[in-house]
């Protein structure tokens, strides 16, 4: 009697045990999250500025659509982008504290203009609110000869500073970095 109530307890043990430990993972995400930071070396442990976004991908859609012109953009997919400055930078001609803001554009057709926004945690754009800007600045856009299938962001050393290159498509929008002047 004792061994048939012990087996009997080791498979109701190893059944509920199973279905406390079963978990449903989800998939991979449709538009994978990213990280550009600059430096981009990981021995470096002293950056200036990092971006976390999502990459969508074009799938036969067009750029038009995905990023609407004069339509405030959450500049890559799922949740709103949010770039970190490690120290007070020039941002396009602003100055911006160091601090965490999400990221938003408004793509033209010669020119974006590129938003920091102090609200965190935002999906897409649907709660974009534009008093809780912290700088807009407009530069030019270009056109690449080759095109980019998933949006993407890097950045770019140049004499002075740096330049947060996004692209997507054959759109290439680039914006001047450099430490700030206090």
């Amino acid at each position: 009697m004792k061994k048939v109530s012990l087996i009997a307890f080791m498979v109701c043990a190893m059944i509920f045990s199973n279905d406390a430990l079963a978990q449903k993972f989800s998939g991979l995400d449709k538009s994978p999250m990213d990280i550009a930071a600059y430096p981009n070396d990981y021995k470096e442990a002293n950056k200036t500025v990092r971006v976390i976004y999502s990459r969508p991908q074009l799938k036969g859609r067009s750029l038009s659509e995905l990023a609407p012109a004069g339509k405030v953009w959450r500049t890559g997919a799922n949740e709103a982008p949010e770039i970190q400055f490690y120290n007070a930078v020039d941002f396009g001609g602003k100055t911006i504290q160091a601090g965490t803001y999400s990221l938003f554009t408004i793509p033209g057709e010669n020119e974006w203009t590129v938003v920091l926004n102090k609200n965190l945690n935002q999906w897409g754009s649907y709660s974009y609110d534009e008093g809780a800007d912290v700088a807009r600045v407009t530069v030019p856009s270009s056109s690449d000869g080759a095109s980019l299938e998933e949006f993407s962001i890097a950045f770019k050393e140049v004499d002075g500073g740096v330049h947060m290159v996004m692209g997507w498509d054959k759109t290439r929008v680039a914006v001047p970095i450099t430490m700030a002047e206090m």
